[in-house]
């Protein structure tokens, strides 16, 4: 005997296939925008102003400078690395002959090298007109000789970063609007096969809410599916990454890829949830003579 047809029963792979490969793609953008936020803030946490002091500077005034520097809201406040780092004269001739291969004390005679602080910046004042202010400031410092940073790196940076996200934005967005309609389509096919089932239900006095309620459910297992799919090849795909490529450890922050793996899922959910509402109204406001 035929397999009787079941109400909201339908091929289903093809449309958790298209789900699946659509947000999971969506959830790469994502993952990529949350490492290279945190490669940024990296970047950012290790961008040092260098304050040169006065070559007759005191050890007491140079103590007094460093307090003056924990007090100033700008300095990089974090356990992770030392905010303030001083180097002397001799640690920077040392530097200086390590990278250049020349000894000048050898025609000089003497080490022209200032004793000086190295001051790394909180993220929120990572621009250039801040980056002013904040020289401006120390420069105010009584014996601060120079207050030297690479200047407009920190625009430069902004400026790049700023492009990237909108390139993952704008091609996250293109994959939400083809996996909708792409899922639309598939469902309406599906659905299809069934028109004259929901007719007959119709003409038997069900009314659309009790028609509609095994499709829904059926939409949101689709999604649910899809979504824990993805989500389940996003982290294989991150953990295979950090095992292979030396140094990406440091860059993941895995409260945010779990938080992004569950928008994922959420995401899955109201597509198929969506879709198939929307392509399930179109046969239940559709007269007779054009279900055939």
């Amino acid at each position: 005997m035929p397999k009787k047809k079941k109400i909201g029963s339908y091929p289903n792979a093809m449309i958790v296939m298209s789900l699946t490969a659509a947000l999971f793609l969506i959830g790469f953008c994502g993952l990529l925008v949350i490492q290279s936020k945190k490669l940024v803030s990296i970047i950012r946490q290790n961008i040092e102003v260098r304050v040169f002091l006065d070559k007759e500077a005191s050890k007491a005034g140079q103590d007094s400078i460093l307090n003056l520097f924990k007090t100033k809201p700008y300095v990089l406040v974090t356990s992770e690395v030392a905010p303030i780092s001083f180097v002397s004269k001799e640690e920077a001739a040392k530097e200086f002959i390590e990278g250049t291969k020349e000894d000048f004390s050898t025609f000089l005679g003497q080490n022209p090298l200032r004793d000086s602080y190295r001051v790394k910046i909180g993220e929120d004042y990572f621009e250039e007109s801040k980056l002013q202010l904040i020289k401006k400031d120390i420069e105010g410092i009584k014996g601060v000789y120079e207050v030297v940073y690479q200047e407009d790196l920190a625009d430069n940076i902004n400026r790049n970063v700023t492009k990237i996200y909108a390139v993952l934005a704008s091609f996250a967005l293109i994959m939400l609007i083809i996996i909708v309609l792409l899922v639309n389509n598939t469902i309406k096919l599906a659905i299809y096969s069934q028109r004259f089932l929901i007719r007959s239900m119709q003409l038997v006095g069900a009314t659309n809410g009790f028609i509609q309620k095994p499709y829904i459910l059926r939409g949101a297992i689709q999604g649910l599916t899809g979504g824990i799919v993805a989500g389940g090849l996003l982290i294989a795909l991150q953990q295979v990454a950090v095992r292979n490529v030396e140094g990406l450890a440091v860059l993941q922050e895995y409260n945010k890829i779990a938080i992004l793996v569950g928008i994922v899922v959420i995401l899955g959910i109201a597509i198929g949830i969506a879709s198939t509402y929307q392509s399930l109204a179109r046969y239940l406001r559709m007269a007779l003579d054009d279900l055939y």
